[in-house]
């Protein structure tokens, strides 16, 4: 689990209950990571309320520091700030994917090519 989350609002006040369901549905995509680079993730979550007249749209945007100099990032715009969190997670989850196959040598694209063309 990342352990290093920072969430803030701009023009929102951000709730418990918000708190704790963005934390573990952000902070379970460690498991996607190279083992490598589990350990020292930072991810910083804000949150922007957007039409502050009628209270119904929302910007969230996820910046998660990887060591090594890289960052992921996705940004959503939602009415309603727990579907968002949810819709960023898929959208990390994919760019992380991508991520490891290109740091990690044995499942990178060249490799798996190699395995099914045949050498003539």
């Amino acid at each position: 689990m990342i352990d290093k989350i920072d969430l803030s609002g701009n023009n929102y006040k951000v709730s418990d209950s918000f708190y704790k369901y963005a934390t573990k549905r952000i902070g379970k995509l460690d498991r996607y990571l190279p083992r490598a680079n589990k350990k020292d993730v930072v991810a910083k979550i804000v949150v922007t309320e957007v039409d502050k007249p009628h209270n119904n749209k929302y910007t969230i945007s996820v910046a998660m520091e990887i060591p090594g100099g890289k960052v992921i990032t996705a940004k959503d715009d939602c009415s309603n700030v727990f579907a968002g969190i949810d819709i960023l997670e898929a959208k990390l989850k994919g760019q992380i994917r991508r991520f490891k196959l290109e740091s990690t040598p044995h499942l990178s694209r060249k490799g798996l090519k190699s395995l099914f063309i045949k050498k003539s």
